[in-house]
């Protein structure tokens, strides 16, 4: 198809009034037969082709763009989880300005209707007697109050005994919701949350049993995160609340009570974290001194001897009352649950610069404990984040995020860990999702893309993530690169090696790993060595499994020799002979060949000079040190089977004139071949062949007929 016709069908194939009905038509009416029609169709599947074949390198190209995008929209994401949960404080701190401005006798009025309203609902609930008019209490009412209505409570719910174990825990709030399912949003049950003054507590409902309940759930204040949902009909008047590691959300009645919820939430935990600030300030408060006895009343105390007492207290004393420590806990949490890894990691550093040099009273001994416990969290999600679990199509970057802030907290060696450990699920992979097609050196070439690439791009990525670190994790590196050269070599040699593939093509696909190896000493890091001590083994049964087929070979065709010369009956044919013996280095050759199309040798001779010569070229392109001596026995013993069936066919021929072409024939085998495998050996190895120099010297003292005793030639 031409390139004019093919963007003419282009052109009229994209074209906004295309009608294909209209255009098969046209097509049946203009074609002459079915050949026209099979050539279009043809053209028609050749344009689908490229166009299929363009989609899949623009998706390609595009691949890294969408991976970067989801990234950013999963922090964005984050970011607005965070950023509702802070418009959900501010609206409670703007509400409580007018309040905190008004008159005395307003604000008590405003708080008496408000406890009226609410007092209201727990009675409507059934937790609550209804008010009976004013009534004047004593002292003591309100505790009492408070203690009859957490009876009441446990005597509704079911398996919530252990609530009287906490002293001065009361109820505040409580209601009817619906638990909808976070992923889904489908209803899952019908619950009853009650608020108490440093809890809440979920509790289901009984269909058998009208006005019980079942215990659910119990929920710290302080490890709870409020978070209000956006109404999206159907599903409205909702809130969630975060406890790490799991979130639920609910749906009110109404907005008015879904309202009442949110700032009774809201209300108590600001209760509760000013209660636990004053107790921490009553308790790093100094403590006034024991009156001691008058100055005066004991004689035997000498004036010279008192010396004013240290004030421990106040050497102990550290400032816990600044909004961010009291709320350090619950932001940690907050910034857990939204995945917000390095809002977290920063208040933990603010919080270690702050405290850096200062005693640890009680309170701040606490604070510890409560944070630590955060962090522990802290490092289990990020953990989870670097386990081989997680999805592996983002590259080595997309550990970043985890392994910087486990680096910060403290976890260098972990987030090593960790990130070799899902590097090596990747290559393997990788490795494993190629698909073994066409030919072996075509897969080769493949695998060592996929394989040095993803090392490659972990060494930059690890050198990124932890320089400056402990020099002990780059020798961790260079151990988890050679457990992964293993996870390469073993399937390049179930390909190569396994396959039974000729010697030349295992060469061609050594050397194509051997330049791919090189290219990780830009990055300083050659591993060549653990090529070579990986490739060892199956190379050099290639070489000994090669050296038997020569040997077969040169064996079935010494049972046929009939010391003929070779006659190639064309010149074209004489003159690829000279071409492929100068290839193989034999020079002069043309001084054994006759007239015409003939040769003054033996087929046999011949074959095993290319075959011996061409064996010795594809070891040496396969040679490193350790396959020195496989390599030199090898070519020995080739070339001891020539050897032996020259001198032996020179001692056995009566007939002269045959006799002197074996001669012919064993000079060019001594004078010609075995100096060029010794040469060519020397240049390849570096050193000399003394093996093959003494073979050729000694070769005609040889004992070629073991049953004679007189057979030395």
């Amino acid at each position: 198809m031409s390139d004019s016709g093919a963007s003419r069908l282009r052109r009229q194939l994209e074209s906004g009034g295309f009608e294909a009905r209209l255009y098969v038509k046209q097509l049946s009416q203009q074609s002459d037969g079915d050949r026209d029609l099979q050539e279009h169709r043809q053209r028609v599947q050749a344009l689908a082709e490229e166009t299929a074949q363009n989609l899949k390198r623009n998706v390609y190209q595009n691949y890294r763009q969408f991976i970067e995008t989801a990234r950013e929209i999963s922090y964005l994401e984050s970011e607005m989880y965070q950023l509702s949960h802070l418009l959900t404080e501010q609206k409670s701190s703007l509400e409580s300005i007018p309040l905190a401005l008004l008159p005395a006798g307003a604000a008590a009025g405003e708080d008496a209707a408000g406890a009226g309203s609410r007092d209201r609902r727990r009675a409507q609930a059934g937790f609550l007697p209804a008010p009976a008019g004013p009534q004047r209490d004593g002292p003591g009412a309100g505790e009492e109050g408070k203690q009859r209505t957490l009876t009441t409570l446990l005597e509704k719910v079911e398996g919530c005994r252990h609530l009287l174990e906490a002293p001065g825990q009361y109820l505040v709030y409580n209601g009817d919701l619906v638990e909808y399912e976070a992923d889904h949003m489908a209803q899952l049950q019908r619950v009853h949350g009650f608020l108490m003054n440093d809890c809440l507590l979920v509790a289901t409902w009984l269909p058998q049993r009208r006005g019980v309940y079942r215990y659910n759930a119990l929920y710290p204040l302080d490890g709870l995160a409020v978070v209000n949902v956006k109404d999206n009909p159907p599903m409205k008047d909702m809130f969630k609340l975060l406890m790490f590691p799991e979130s639920r959300i609910f749906q009110a009645e109404n907005a008015k009570i879904k309202r009442e919820w949110l700032e009774v939430l809201e209300a108590t935990k600001r209760a509760l974290g000013e209660k636990r600030r004053r107790e921490q300030e009553e308790a790093a408060a100094p403590r006034a001194p024991a009156p001691g006895p008058p100055k005066g009343t004991n004689p035997f105390e000498e004036e010279d001897e008192e010396e004013p007492a240290a004030p421990e207290a106040e050497e102990e004393r550290v400032d816990l009352s600044m909004e961010w420590i009291q709320e350090l806990p619950e932001d940690l949490d907050v910034c857990i649950a939204q995945r917000d890894f390095e809002g977290a990691v920063d208040l933990l550093d603010k919080l270690n610069q702050y405290l850096e040099g200062k005693p640890s009273p009680t309170p701040v001994t606490e604070l510890r404990a409560r944070v630590d416990e955060r962090v522990r969290q802290l490092t289990e999600v990020l953990v989870f984040e670097l386990s081989p679990d997680r999805s592996l199509r983002g590259g080595p970057k997309a550990t970043r995020r985890a392994v910087s802030q486990l680096i910060r907290l403290g976890q260098g060696t972990k987030a090593c860990e960790l990130f070799l450990r899902n590097r090596a699920a990747a290559v393997r992979t990788a490795v494993r999702q190629l698909r073994i097609e066409g030919a072996t050196l075509l897969y080769i070439h493949k695998l060592c893309h996929v394989f040095f690439t993803s090392l490659l791009e972990t060494a930059r990525e690890f050198e990124t993530d932890f320089a400056g670190t402990d020099s002990g994790c780059y020798s961790a590196f260079v151990v988890w690169a050679r457990a992964a050269m293993g996870v390469f070599v073993d399937a390049f040699s179930k390909q190569v090696f396994d396959s039974k593939e000729s010697l030349s093509t295992a060469a061609e696909c050594v050397k194509v790993a051997k330049e791919h190896c090189q290219q990780l000493g830009d990055i300083g890091l050659d591993l060549t060595f653990v090529v070579h001590a990986l490739l060892v083994k199956d190379i050099r049964g290639a070489l000994r499994s090669y050296k038997e087929v020569i040997i077969e070979a040169t064996k079935h065709r010494n049972s046929e020799e009939m010391w003929r010369r070779m006659n190639l009956m064309t010149p074209e044919a004489l003159g690829r002979l000279r071409e492929e013996m100068s290839a193989c280095g034999v020079r002069g050759f043309e001084r054994y060949t006759g007239d015409g199309c003939w040769v003054n040798l033996s087929y046999t001779v011949v074959a095993f000079a290319k075959q011996t010569l061409g064996f010795l070229e594809e070891a040496l392109r396969l040679y490193f040190p350790e396959l020195h001596t496989v390599l030199l026995e090898s070519l020995v013993e080739v070339v001891l089977v020539a050897v032996q069936h020259v001198d032996y066919s020179l001692r056995c021929e009566q007939d002269p004139a045959r006799k002197a072409f074996i001669r012919q024939n064993a000079s060019f085998l001594y004078e010609t071949v075995l100096p060029v495998v010794e040469r060519r050996f020397e240049e390849g190895v570096g050193k000399p062949a003394k093996q093959l120099q003494d073979l050729r010297s000694a070769s005609r003292l040889m004992r070629v007929n073991p049953e004679s005793t007189t057979s030395v030639v």
